[in-house]
């Protein structure tokens, strides 16, 4: 009986709190107000490369197919594709981040606001901010910025409300991206089969390899792919 109470009055004891304190807790770093600014950060950046693409056709952080909506409305002037795309994206997870606890980076602010938004600015005829890098730093971290204090706001109105336990349903698109990625593998060899041989030859490869390491297929079948390329570049058309 008194060793229990003892390790008790351990546990409550200033040392004991210590001991358990997660390093630092209580920080700017780990406060819920750290995340617009971080957020801030990371905008900036992406949208500075989307000016370094629109300038100078290289430095995007979007993927490739996502890139070229926006080079298709960069030769014909017109970007309701890009604008639409990745404003959806952004606009969902947006309401997906707050939800789960997770900000999707590349789906919110790679294609939302390096594809999205900039999309959108070029078709409402505001270009500066695309050609000039000094203005394409600040109007990514405004923009970022924004969205962190809108993720923010939405979690108080939801998850972090009084008595507020439910995630709304969000927790559904958790994962479904992954999950719906694993049967791409046989997709992504089926096309590299179609570039050239020895690039089939390596997806395959490095599918089988993913599998028997109980693997993602389309990881290894992209990294295959990857790697014969480099030894065996496929000669432009």
């Amino acid at each position: 009986m008194t060793d229990t109470t003892a390790a008790a009055a351990g546990s409550a004891s200033p040392e004991g709190e210590r001991r358990n304190r997660v390093p630092g807790e209580g920080s700017f770093w780990l406060s819920e107000w750290a995340f617009p600014l971080l957020v801030a950060c990371l905008a900036a950046g992406i949208f500075a490369g989307t000016h370094l693409y629109y300038v100078y056709h290289t430095g995007t952080f979007s993927d490739v197919a996502v890139t070229a909506l926006l080079k298709a409305g960069m030769a014909h002037g017109s970007y309701g594709a890009a604008a639409a795309f990745g404003a959806g994206f952004l606009f969902a997870r947006i309401i997906e981040g707050p939800m789960v606890g997770i900000l999707d980076i590349g789906g919110s602010l790679q294609t939302g606001v390096g594809i999205g938004i900039p999309a959108m600015m070029l078709a409402a005829g505001v270009t500066a901010p695309m050609e000039h890098f000094w203005l394409a730093l600040p109007t990514g971290a405004v923009i970022g910025a924004a969205v962190g204090c809108v993720i923010l706001l939405i979690r108080r109105a939801t998850v972090n409300s009084s008595g507020g336990t439910s995630t709304f349903g969000a927790d559904v698109m958790m994962g479904a991206g992954n999950s719906a990625g694993r049967y791409l593998g046989p997709l992504v060899i089926i096309a590299a089969a179609t570039a050239s041989l020895p690039v089939g030859l390596g997806s395959t490869l490095g599918a089988a390899l993913f599998y028997w390491w109980k693997k993602p297929l389309t990881g290894g079948a992209i990294l295959g792919a990857m790697l014969a390329g480099l030894f065996f570049p496929i000669a432009a058309r």
